[in-house]
């Protein structure tokens, strides 16, 4: 067999190992790996490409090899679940910042420079180290911050306001291809998705993306850049209807010469005020 044929089946093989390795050992973000995590990845890439490069050793040799840096980080791991202790010898977070002042110390005792420290700040988009409550750095090497009570944004929570849970966009067309699961997902079908379009005026063709919000809106991101797509409008038609119907009931009110009447429009008038008003946050 041609050593260029041999190397790439040797490669192929080992990538393949490699890719179910990775799955087994779990999903995790380069930049949520510990050290140790992070060095076996390093080395389990070498490995396969010395291997994979070279006719030299018998391919079990790194089959070996890539099954022993796979077992131990996996023996690892599940200690780990079980043990604090051990978790902690892996990497535990250090404070930074700690009831607004800046602890030099823990600092320096992980090489943690303070232009690290502004960076990782204005990453989370905070400028102002002072507006800072309280910070960890974590094993990953990842910083969390806290803000000061009195600099962290306003929440309806802390205005007294009780708001409706909102349901997750689905996504419903993507690359000019219309998905019926999401479509079910919203107990929507697609003669639906095929009127709203019609009322933008464009096909489905034409759609790189199209979402529905929580509130059954549809949104669109087209192909071509240069075509305005027009802002969904149910949220304030329904407002504006509702608001011409607390009109009219004013209006039949004023009209009427029955007092029964008047009266049960300027009571319903009313109701529909009030409703407008709990309502109106949702719908602007």
């Amino acid at each position: 067999m041609p050593d260029w044929i041999e190397v790439a089946l040797r490669s192929v093989i080992l990538l393949i190992t490699l890719f179910f390795i990775t799955k087994w050992l779990g999903k995790k973000q380069l930049s949520e790996l510990n050290i140790f995590e992070y060095i076996t990845g390093i080395v389990l890439g070498g490995i396969v490409a010395i291997h994979g490069s070279t006719t030299n050793d018998p391919l079990i040799h790194g089959m070996i090899a890539m099954f022993i840096w796979f077992i131990i980080p996996y023996i690892a791991e599940f200690i780990s679940m079980k043990s604090k202790s051990f978790r902690d010898f892996q990497g535990k977070s250090t404070i930074i910042i700690q009831d607004g002042k800046i602890m030099e110390e823990n600092m320096k005792k992980e090489r943690y420079l303070l232009e690290d420290l502004l960076e990782d700040l204005r990453a989370k988009d905070i400028f102002n180290v002072s507006d800072v409550e309280f910070a960890l750095l974590e094993p990953s090497g990842r910083l969390n911050a806290m803000l000061k009570k009195e600099q962290q944004p306003l929440t309806p929570k802390a205005l007294g306001i009780q708001v409706s849970s909102e349901k997750e966009p689905e996504t419903v067309i993507m690359d000019g291809e219309m998905l019926l699961e999401p479509l079910a997902n919203l107990s929507l079908n697609p003669r639906w998705l095929e009127e709203e379009l019609d009322k933008l005026n464009v096909s489905i063709e034409n759609v790189f993306l199209g979402q529905v919000d929580g509130y059954g809106q549809l949104t669109v991101d087209l192909y071509d850049d240069q075509i305005v797509v027009p802002e969904p409008t149910e949220k304030p038609l329904l407002l504006a209807t509702l608001k011409k119907c607390q009109a009219d009931l004013e209006l039949f009110a004023l009209e009427t010469e029955n007092d029964t009447s008047k009266q049960m429009y300027e009571k319903n008038s009313q109701k529909l005020q009030r409703a407008i008003n709990e309502i109106k946050p949702y719908l602007t």
